[in-house]
């Protein structure tokens, strides 16, 4: 009777630790009263279903359509000016369709429907507007374009989803000798479906708290970092930390278990202040591990560090997002006194 009591304490206690490591971090306001409308327009689909012989004709009646993004898009992935009156715009669209084809037929098969998402992003931008009323919801659009094409893209009017980038892992375009060297498998592991919600309300937040690292030091940089990376986790409260951070799960739990002697390593290398780049991008950037650490490490801790510096801040502050977003990167290092075990 004693084991088994045992044995069942040890099934919750798992259970348990599973649903902690899987989930976001809670405490996530209430925003079930917050009006936002977010479908999802196809426009890959009526792209490839228009006349390839009549193309001009059939491109103006897309453009009608999609007026927020038809121009973006010819013009950044057709790469052809599209108040070009040549012959040469429609027949640059049919080279293009014509390579992209494949691609937007596995892409079909693979999204036949997307109502999850249109809920995932629904809710999403529902933090939006709880924290930012004035935020705008762009129009939200599906392409499919070539292999590389942005995953998602932020114009002036709409939030454009690459679909090619969310093929899967094991998706064949991704596992070329081309493809393998532009995206490494610790990059191409990402490119699954579940990954797209989190990856937009990330633009979103890079949208409204705009990158400012450009000439600091490494300490300044990291908590810069971990600002993006703290809005991104208020737009996302109940979504796993892997797919904000882009971690494997092993790699977050490593980060936890070894918290300290990553703060450690960075004190005891004197990198804490150096504008070095080389030194810099092994912190905060792309990378299967972080040089130095052992393999289980990920690459990109800076930026998890950072996240870690600013949460211990704001939650010594009581600061709003607002004003941790506004503070000073060396008043939120000097008062977040971050001294992890």
């Amino acid at each position: 009777m004693a084991l088994i009591s045992v044995m069942k304490r040890l099934i919750v206690i798992t259970i348990a630790a599973i649903v902690l490591e899987g989930c976001g971090h809670g405490n996530a306001p209430d925003v079930s009263g917050i009006q936002v409308e977010t479908p999802v327009a196809r426009f890959e689909k009526d792209f490839f279903a228009a006349d390839t012989v009549h193309t001009e004709q059939s491109m103006m009646d897309v453009n009608r359509k999609y007026p927020y993004f038809f121009a973006d898009f010819i013009r950044n992935l057709v790469l052809v000016d599209v108040s070009d009156t040549t012959l040469e715009v429609p027949a640059a669209i049919n080279r293009y369709k014509q390579m992209v084809r494949p691609i937007y037929d596995s892409a079909q098969l693979k999204f036949k429907d997307l109502g999850q998402l249109e809920k995932d992003l629904q809710q999403g931008f529902k933090y939006v507007k709880y924290y930012y009323p004035a935020y705008k919801v762009p129009k939200i659009v599906t392409y499919t374009g070539l292999i590389g094409d942005p995953s998602v893209a932020l114009t002036k009017d709409a939030m454009a989803i690459g679909l090619q980038m969310y093929l899967g892992k094991n998706f064949s375009a991704y596992n070329t000798l081309e493809a393998i060297d532009k995206f490494p498998q610790y990059i191409s592991r990402r490119f699954e479906p579940q990954y797209i919600a989190a990856n937009c309300l990330q633009n979103v937040a890079l949208d409204i708290y705009q990158d400012k690292t450009q000439g600091l030091n490494l300490i300044d940089q990291i908590i810069e970092k971990g600002k993006q990376w703290y809005l991104a986790d208020k737009f996302l409260p109940n979504t796993p930390d892997s797919l904000k951070t882009g971690f494997t799960q092993a790699q977050l739990n490593w980060c936890v278990a070894n918290e300290g002697m990553v703060w450690n390593f960075i004190l005891q290398g004197n990198d804490l202040y150096t504008t070095e780049p080389s030194t810099i991008q092994n912190y905060i950037g792309e990378a299967p591990k972080t040089d130095g650490m052992p393999d289980a490490s990920p690459g990109n801790i800076g930026q998890w560090v950072g996240w870690q510096i600013v949460k211990a801040y704001a939650d010594k502050s009581g600061a709003t997002l607002q004003q941790v977003l506004q503070a000073d990167t060396k008043k939120i290092f000097e008062e977040a006194k971050y001294k992890p075990k």
